[in-house]
């Protein structure tokens, strides 16, 4: 019985009869020309993109650094890689210095020896368009509808931007006096720059048709109905900045236990001068790790007084002034971690610098109580090493100790403050999205960042651009679309072709019948298939033989001793210097996209793949076969480094 239309999926599956691996190189190409296969240039997604949770054309924007993809007339090509990393992250500058990075551990290079220095080199870009100024465009608004951005951190930033480039204007409602979100108060300043980090908010800002409404929070100041009659949609990306308590008793009843997000928000406010003389952090993860490390930084004070403690000033009572912070001396602090160093979630840079900076870390240990005064001050928390059973800690009988403590922080998790947001909550502080991000059974509200799930800043900041996507799909009644498996922000060889003046000709089968056999017309790619939107390559498809050892080129740390810590706000990286951009950049693989390498050229023992004339070459269009020649060798498969060339025509 014949398969109905239903039933009939689309597969790349490639069928295999019987062995197919020639055990000589001589067999393979003396029997050739039985061989139905002639080769097909196939461009498929890397894995630096398909691990980045924004995105980015990372594969692009380094081809273009290291030039072998050119940039368009007219365009230098500083602004030409600025332009194509930021098409789908408006933060280079950012994202290459506090971004753990996943692109890296996905890299090809992997497998060769060390991955590439993909955050080094958006380094450089973000820094190099701050010092030259370069500016984001801004399209004509194709709606007199306007859409309300609540929370101005990362996904609302990045929404902001990503509608106002589809002709979107927005007017962004934030409870703080800065836009920024956790980039601005919960990363301290010397991982974030504030001249970079302002910097690449009013860009986008200054786009137009975006308005900032500062120190208004939805809910208490503006209502939401209030949104709901003036806006055409609204955008839910509030963050989640209220930490976890400790699960101790009387831990919300005691002063000096605080958490995490508050304490990095009192320092980053510029409120928090000094810190206690024995700060204790429960965590593991990144927030951990800066607690920690701001607390190496700011030190403490002999005899500060009572009603300036640290506690009261990250509740809001008390602010320190500068003369405090003249009176810095080093303070103890100490983090403790469930699991072994091995496997905390904070990135191993970040605890080897803790370490070097004089931080205690003790490893697979849990709090089991609090010991407090007569005042109900703490002075101690109880710890035990513990092991982990089904993903919950269980404390070891008998190994119990007290750990001195002055200040105790939790930074084990966070959640979202929903107050007068009640009927968005989903019972567990945060709201409820579905793959478009809108907000179930509440028409016209959508939502990202990470009161959808705590996240990194990298996700939050693409799940702010597919928000836009889908806000605008909602604001022309038009049906949301299905996003591809793999990202959209790749490589298009069609638009690579338009911006060189070669695209294909409209193509009008009345005049020109049925011709699809043919591979001679110009209103077709010749033998380009492009699977990138389902498709990340492997290195089982590479030829990785073609890659000899390079090292990196590393920029330069200032990561401070335990004895230089005190005071020291530089930051933390000297970004790499042109040349050294170019020859990090020149590391990558090009997985999936030919890097015009002439292996196929040269190898082919027919001669049957050309270089394309250079009046109609491009990135990813450099070379072409010849079909009357090809005997289906695989040999020009076989040396492609990159695995842009599949054996597959005929299948």
């Amino acid at each position: 019985m014949a398969t109905s239309q239903d039933e009939m999926k689309l597969t790349f599956r490639k069928f295999k009869d019987g062995e197919n691996k020639w055990s000589s190189m001589h067999d393979k190409i003396f029997v050739a020309d039985t061989s139905h296969k002639c080769p097909v240039y196939v461009h498929r997604t890397p894995p630096c993109q398909g691990s980045c949770p924004a995105g980015e054309d990372i594969r692009g924007w380094l081809q273009i650094v290291r030039g072998i993809e050119k940039p368009a007339p007219g365009v230098e090509w500083h602004e030409y890689a600025f332009r194509r990393a930021t098409d789908a992250n408006p933060f280079p500058a950012m994202m290459g210095r506090v971004c753990p990075a996943p692109c890296e551990d996905g890299c090809n290079r992997n497998e060769v020896e060390e991955f590439v220095g993909i955050n080094s080199v958006e380094q450089f870009i973000g820094d190099t368009a701050f010092e030259n100024g370069y500016k984001f465009e801004a399209p004509a608004l194709i709606t007199d509808k306007k859409v309300a951005i609540v929370g101005g951190g990362p996904a609302g930033m990045s929404a902001a931007y990503h509608l106002r480039r589809r002709g979107i204007a927005s007017v962004i409602f934030d409870d703080h006096d800065k836009l920024g979100g956790m980039m601005q108060y919960g990363i301290p300043n010397y991982r974030i720059p504030r001249s970079h980090l302002e910097h690449e908010i009013n860009r986008i800002i200054e786009m137009g048709d975006i308005e900032v409404r500062t120190n208004t929070r939805v809910g208490k100041d503006v209502s939401v109905e209030e949104l709901e009659k003036e806006f055409g949609a609204i955008l839910w990306a509030i963050g989640c900045k209220t930490g976890r308590g400790l699960f101790v008793e009387g831990w919300d009843e005691t002063p000096n236990c605080v958490s995490g997000v508050a304490y990095l928000e009192a320092f980053n406010k510029g409120d928090l001068k000094v810190t206690a003389k024995k700060v204790v952090c429960v965590g593991g993860g990144d927030t951990s790790i800066d607690v920690v490390s701001v607390s190496r930084r700011i030190g403490t004070v002999e005899d500060l007084d009572p009603s300036l403690a640290p506690e009261k000033v990250v509740a809001g009572e008390a602010k320190h002034d500068d003369a405090l912070a003249a009176k810095r001396v080093p303070c103890e602090a100490t983090l403790t971690a469930l699991f072994p160093r091995e496997e905390m979630t904070a990135t191993e840079e970040e605890v080897r610098d803790a370490l070097h900076e004089g931080v205690t870390i003790l490893n697979e240990v849990m709090p089991v109580a609090l010991v407090r005064d007569e005042s109900g001050r703490a002075t101690a928390l109880r710890m035990a090493k513990c092991v982990v059973k089904d993903g919950r800690p269980e404390p070891i009988e008998g190994t119990e100790f007290d750990l001195e403590a002055d200040l105790i922080v939790s930074a084990i998790g966070q959640g979202g403050d929903l107050t007068g947001l009640e009927d968005f909550d989903n019972g567990r502080g945060l709201m409820d999205s579905d793959q478009f991000y809108q907000v179930p059974n509440k028409p016209g509200h959508f939502v990202a960042g990470d009161i959808v799930r705590p996240h990194l800043l990298t996700t939050a900041i693409g799940q702010g651009s597919i928000a836009a996507e889908s806000i605008e799909h909602y604001l022309k009644n038009e049906q949301q679309v299905k996003r591809p498996k793999v990202d959209k922000h790749h490589f298009d060889l069609l638009a690579k072709l338009k911006e060189a003046g070669l695209a294909p000709i409209e193509f009008h089968a009345e005049e020109l019948g049925d011709l699809r056999g043919t591979s001679e017309g110009d209103w077709a790619v010749h033998n380009f298939e492009d699977r990138a939107a389902q498709e990340i390559i492997t290195t089982d498809q590479m030829f990785l033989g073609h890659f000899q050892y390079t090292p990196r080129h590393k920029r330069a740390e200032h990561g401070p001793s335990a004895e230089e810590v005190l005071g020291h706000f530089e930051d933390r990286y000297t970004g790499l210097p042109e040349d050294e951009a170019k020859a990090e950049a020149d590391r990558c693989m090009s997985c999936g996209l030919c890097f015009e390498c002439d292996n196929c050229v040269i190898y082919c023992p027919q001669d049957a793949v050309y270089r394309v004339p250079k009046d109609k070459r491009t990135t990813g269009r450099y070379v072409a076969t010849d079909y009357t020649r090809c005997i289906g060798c695989h040999i020009c498969s076989d040396v492609c480094p990159t695995g842009y060339i599949d054996m597959a025509m005929g299948e």
